[in-house]
C-alpha cells in the first residue's frame, strides 16, 4: 500500500519522535534499564529519549518469524509475508438473539464453543466477564477459554500478577514442552498515547517476559484525537509507540516474539467525535501497518471491526472490506471475528457470519491454478461444440473442492411457500444448534483440576 519512499519517511519521523521529545515511561525500573542501555533523559520527568541506533539494535533482536501453537497440537508459523490468521476480539458486551448484555462467564464459555467449530478462525481472545472480580478476569477467562476450545489462546491482560497466573496455567496446558517451544498462549498491551507507556503496561511486560511468550505491541492512535488528523501523521505516531514497546520487550527478554500492531489505529469522525473502527481509513492504516511491519521484519496485527450496533448488513459489509483488504495486505494476524459496536461487543451470531466472510476472502486470494490439467483442452474437444460438462469425467475428477461452499449463504430458488430465511436467521439457528449439542470435553480431568487450583491460588492473592 505504501511506496518504499513512504515507508522510509514514516520510519524517519517515528525515530525522530523517539529521539525528540522521546516517550513517557511510567516505570522507574524500565526507565533506568533503558538509560543504562544507551537512552537519554528527556526534558520532562519520566520521559526517555531513544537514539535511532538503539532502536535499530534492539529491533534486530525480535524474530522475523515464530510459531503459534494450540491445544490441538497445531503449530503454525507467523511471518510478515505469510497468510493471514484470524482471531476473535476482546469486548465488554455480548449480543445474541436475546439482546445485548454484559458478558458473563457462561457467555464466554458459549462463545468459546462456537469458535471451536469455526474452521477459518485460528485463535480466541479473552474478554471481560461481569461476574468475575476485575483483577481475576484475565486468568479466569483464560481457564474458561482453555476448557471450551482447542484454538490458540490470546489472553486479555488486566494485572501483572494475573500475567504470572497466565504463564503458570499455560505451562500446565503445554505439557512437557516449554512455552517457547509450544506457545499456546500469547499476550499484549497497548500504548496509551500519544507517546506514553503506562505503569500497568510495563509491569505486565515484565511479568510475562522470560518465557518466549509472543507479545502483541499495540499502538492505537486515533487520528484527530491522540494523533494528527492525517493518516501519515497517525502512522508515524503509532509506529513510534510500537517501536519503543518492542525495544522495551527486547530489553527485558532478548529474542521475545513481538507483533507490530498499527492495525488497531482509529480515526475520529470530526462531525460527531465518534471513534471510527469500520471505515476505509481503518483498512488503509491496517495495510500500512503490514507494510511497515515487513520493513521492520516483524509480523503485523490489525482489527477487522464494525461500527454497527448489531449483527446486520452494515456489520457484514464493513467486515468484508476489512477481511479482504487486510488479508490482501498480508497482515499476519487479523482480530475481530464476532465483534460489533466499535470493539465493545462480541456476538456468536456475527462470528459464524464472519467465518463465512473469511472463507470467501481466502478463496478469492488463493486464486486458481492454470496448468494442462486445469485448462482441460482435450476434455473441451471431447465434449465438443454445444456439449455439456456436467457428466464429464473431468468434472467428476475435479468438482470436489473446486468452488467455495458456503454454510450460511442462500443458494437456491425461492420456494412457492415463501419459507426462505435470511442469513441472520440461518446464523442464529447455527449458533443454537452448536450450543444445543453435547459438550465435548477439551481438557483431561487432571489438567482441568490443575487450572482450577492455580485460579484459586491467584484469586486468594489478589
Amino acid at each position: 500500500m505504501l511506496t518504499h519512499s513512504d515507508i522510509e519517511r514514516i520510519d524517519k519521523v517515528a525515530k525522530d519522535l523517539l529521539e525528540n521529545p522521546g516517550i513517557m515511561i511510567e516505570d522507574e525500573e524500565v526507565a533506568q534499564r533503558l538509560l543504562s542501555a544507551g537512552a537519554k533523559s528527556g526534558a520532562e520527568s519520566g520521559v526517555v529519549r531513544l537514539p535511532r541506533e538503539m532502536v535499530t539494535e534492539y529491533l534486530s533482536l525480535a524474530p522475523k518469524r515464530f510459531i503459534l501453537a494450540d491445544q490441538a497440537g497445531r503449530k503454525r508459523e507467523i511471518s510478515p509475508e505469510g497468510e493471514s490468521r484470524f482471531w476473535t476480539a476482546a469486548a465488554l458486551f455480548y449480543l445474541d438473539r436475546d439482546g445485548r448484555r454484559l458478558i458473563h462467564q457462561k457467555d464466554l464459555a458459549d462463545f468459546s464453543r462456537i469458535v471451536e467449530t469455526l474452521s477459518n478462525v485460528d485463535a480466541i481472545v479473552g474478554t471481560s466477564t461481569e461476574d468475575t472480580p476485575p483483577v481475576h478476569r484475565d486468568f479466569v477467562g483464560f481457564r474458561i477459554m482453555a476448557t471450551n476450545t482447542r484454538k490458540h489462546l490470546r489472553a486479555l491482560s488486566f494485572t501483572p500478577k494475573g500475567g504470572e497466573a497466565l504463564i503458570e496455567m499455560a505451562r500446565v496446558l503445554s505439557g512437557g514442552e516449554s512455552l517457547k517451544e509450544n506457545p499456546i498462549l500469547s499476550v499484549g498491551f497497548t500504548a496509551h498515547g500519544p507517546l506514553r507507556w503506562t505503569s500497568l503496561a510495563l509491569r505486565f511486560f515484565k511479568a510475562t517476559s522470560g518465557y518466549g511468550v509472543p507479545c502483541t505491541v499495540n499502538g492505537e492512535p486515533m487520528a484527530g484525537a491522540s494523533s494528527p488528523v492525517t493518516l501519515a501523521g497517525t502512522a508515524a505516531v503509532g509506529t513510534a509507540e510500537i517501536l519503543s514497546g518492542i525495544v522495551i520487550n527486547q530489553l527485558l527478554e532478548p529474542g521475545r516474539p513481538c507483533f507490530f500492531n498499527l492495525g488497531f489505529a482509529h480515526v475520529m469522525d470530526m462531525r460527531s467525535a465518534f471513534p471510527v473502527t469500520g471505515g476505509p481509513e481503518n483498512a488503509l492504516l491496517a495495510a500500512a501497518g503490514a507494510d511497515l511491519a515487513r520493513h521492520f521484519q516483524v509480523p503485523s496485527v490489525s482489527w477487522m471491526c464494525s461500527d454497527s450496533l448489531f449483527y446486520d448488513a452494515q456489520n457484514s459489509l464493513e467486515k468484508m472490506l476489512a477481511a479482504l483488504t487486510h488479508a490482501q495486505a498480508r497482515v499476519s494476524v487479523v482480530w475481530g471475528v464476532g465483534s460489533a459496536e466499535s470493539e465493545k461487543t462480541i456476538s456468536p451470531v456475527q462470528a459464524v457470519i464472519d467465518d463465512e466472510i473469511i472463507g470467501m476472502a481466502r478463496t478469492f486470494l488463493k486464486g486458481f491454478r492454470v496448468d494442462e490439467e486445469s485448462l482441460a483442452l482435450e476434455e473441451i474437444r471431447k465434449v465438443g461444440i454445444c456439449g455439456q460438462f456436467l457428466s464429464s469425467e473431468h468434472t467428476l475428477a475435479h468438482f470436489r473442492g473446486a468452488f467455495f461452499e458456503p454454510r450460511l449463504l442462500v443458494r437456491k430458488q425461492r420456494s412457492p411457500q415463501g419459507e426462505e430465511e435470511s442469513i441472520l436467521k440461518r446464523a442464529e439457528r447455527r449458533v443454537e444448534k452448536i450450543l444445543g449439542s453435547e459438550r465435548e470435553p477439551i481438557l483431561e480431568k487432571e489438567v482441568e483440576r490443575e487450572l482450577l487450583e492455580i485460579e484459586k491460588k491467584y484469586s486468594d492473592l489478589l
